[in-house]
């Protein structure tokens, strides 16, 4: 299992360096229209030269990757130069508005599509049909409109919570919690469509198998072969939509924190790449590649653990 793990971050460094390295190399076609954009409107062909010679972004792009690489294994991704505050706190305090959305739905959406796609594979009827209908509705709806229904109904109608904002929890644990629930609430209806289909057809196909027969015929109680058997075998499939669902819902936290207006990743990474804030766009796709190569090593392992043949890939 050790040589497994070592394998999956070894991956993950090589997928970092390469993700990082591109993105520097996008960026460096745009780095006169950032000084432009940095020092103002009557700015001369020869103030932005001057500028990018000072900030040393005429060096070769090489050098300059290298450069940054060097500091960011340090954990210094340098400063932002529109706002001159340090990037690696400022990304980590909004990324932590993002995570409080993103993992607590994640989590919910896990619970109630495993339950339900568990119930659906081993009872027909009604159960089946409630499971194919959220799954549908997850993929028909956009985010953004079911975001829009519930802050009409429950934050201008019904003024239960809070249409916008966001409150910390350290301030206020329960301003916090009104303050998350309607952008979980959306990303929970978003990721049960995948995840609750996934568990139900590994499910059913798991229990049309011949073992499961054959621990019927034994006579096991039916409880105990879906929990203990059938679930077990069917999570490793389970498991990659999870990790997948969990990429989802982060990039689908973009438009769900400006919709409620939530100083979260996605809205700061937008408003960075507007201005072409380098320095915060690596930042930014350094701390996004990391994150989810962190989620998917935490499943390759839970799926090594689950399907031993799953470690000799």
């Amino acid at each position: 299992m050790l040589a497994y793990v070592l394998r999956r971050l070894l991956i993950g460094v090589v997928l970092a360096v390469l993700v990082t390295f591109i993105t520097y190399l996008l960026l460096s076609g745009s780095f006169r229209d950032m000084v432009s954009t940095l020092l103002g409107p009557d700015v001369t062909a020869a103030d932005i030269t001057r500028r990018t010679h000072a900030l040393g972004y005429d060096r070769p792009v090489v050098v300059q990757y290298v450069d940054w690489l060097g500091h960011a294994v340090r954990g210094d991704l340098g400063t932002s130069l529109f706002t001159s505050s340090a990037v690696a706190p400022t990304v980590l305090s909004h990324i932590v508005v993002t995570m409080s959305i993103v993992f607590p739905a994640l989590l919910i959406a896990v619970i109630l599509s495993v339950t339900l796609g568990v119930w659906a594979a081993s009872r027909s009827g009604a159960p089946d049909r409630i499971a194919q209908s959220i799954s549908l509705v997850g993929h028909v709806i956009p985010a953004l409109l079911t975001a829009i229904v519930l802050v009409v109904v429950f934050a201008v109608e019904l003024k239960i919570f809070p249409a916008t904002g966001f409150v910390q929890f350290i301030d206020s644990p329960v301003g916090w919690l009104r303050s998350v629930t309607l952008p979980v609430v959306v990303l929970v209806i978003a990721g049960m469509a995948s995840i609750t289909a996934q568990v139900r057809g590994s499910m059913i196909e798991e229990l049309s198998k011949d073992y499961v027969r054959t621990l019927r015929t034994a006579g096991l109680p039916a409880r105990s072969i879906v929990l203990k058997h059938a679930l077990r075998n069917a999570g490793s499939p389970a498991l990659t939509v999870i990790s997948l669902e969990f990429i989802s819902l982060f990039s689908h936290s973009v438009i769900i924190e400006n919709v409620f207006a939530l100083p979260g990743f996605g809205s700061f990474a937008f408003s960075s790449a507007q201005n072409i804030d380098v320095p915060v766009i690596m930042g930014v796709t350094l701390v996004s590649v990391v994150l989810v190569t962190v989620i998917n090593l935490i499943a390759d392992v839970a799926n090594g653990y689950l399907n031993p043949k799953a470690r000799l890939h």
